[in-house]
């Protein structure tokens, strides 16, 4: 049976996210910007936490977690690489560590790139990646610690997975990211669909996380730098992917 996900909105534009294994009763929090709406969520489904998967180190990926603690006495993973800057953590993991939820077990997967020992969580039957600040729906985190060459080896690292695996990012970003995707591929018409559905799920207040895999294929320019047609519109006909992908991150961060 796959793993109950709930997303949390959590300060202005964050996502935390609730992994509940029916059988065991094992809960998993994926990252704790705050700690009223999580313990809210808890508290309305009687869920108690066995397990808090820390992505990074930032602030407002890990900030409410002594109030959560308070409450729930759940072990708390994260890399070991970065464990001198996370909170104390009970399990430090690396890269091929898996973490047992239950029935269900999760993948690490080192994303560094937005940070170094950033790390993703891969649930394989439950079709799920918590992604945080790395693959992000419609765009990608800034690469603030790592280098871009780094930060697409863990994006590749992220496109691999299964088509239909759904990804679980950290921010509601999604409308200026796709904003500025529309200034990288114009004519692609996927992503002049996705934008309308964006659009559309803000104003009635939904949230864009999570996104499928195949979808951030078809539309995501941080993932498409090795297509020829957005190597063509920056200008880069035939160089490396993650030169091009470089490029691209250069101009979204003077977007």
């Amino acid at each position: 049976m796959p793993l109950e996900i709930i997303t949390i909105p959590c300060r202005t534009d964050n996502y935390a996210f609730l992994a509940h294994d029916a059988v065991s009763g094992d809960t998993a929090l994926i990252d704790v910007p705050e700690g009223p709406p999580i313990l809210a969520v808890l508290a309305e489904k009687g869920w108690t936490l066995s397990h808090i998967l820390l992505t990074h180190h930032h602030y407002d990926h890990v900030d409410g977690l002594g109030e959560v603690l308070e409450v729930h006495k759940a072990k708390v993973v994260g890399a070991a690489a970065d464990a001198e800057r996370l909170p104390p953590l009970d399990i430090a993991v690396k890269e091929g560590d898996e973490v047992a939820i239950g029935s269900e077990t999760a993948r690490v997967i080192d994303v560094s790139g937005h940070t170094l020992g950033h790390l993703a969580f891969y649930f394989e039957k439950s079709k799920a990646v918590f992604t945080a600040d790395s693959l992000m729906a419609l765009g990608c985190g800034r690469v603030f610690e790592g280098t871009p060459p780094q930060m697409w080896e863990s994006l590749s690292k992220l496109a691999a997975l299964p088509g239909d695996t759904l990804v679980y990012s950290g921010h509601e970003y999604t409308t200026n990211n796709g904003e500025f995707a529309m200034t990288i591929e114009p004519e692609n018409p996927d992503l002049i669909a996705r934008v309308a559905d964006v659009a559309a799920a803000r104003a009635a207040g939904r949230a864009t996380v999570p996104s499928l895999m195949s979808l951030e294929h078809a539309t995501n320019p941080f993932l498409r730098a090795g297509v020829a047609n957005v190597q063509k519109n920056v200008g880069m006909a035939g160089a490396e992917p993650a030169e091009v992908f470089a490029e691209i991150r250069a101009r979204k961060d003077n977007f």
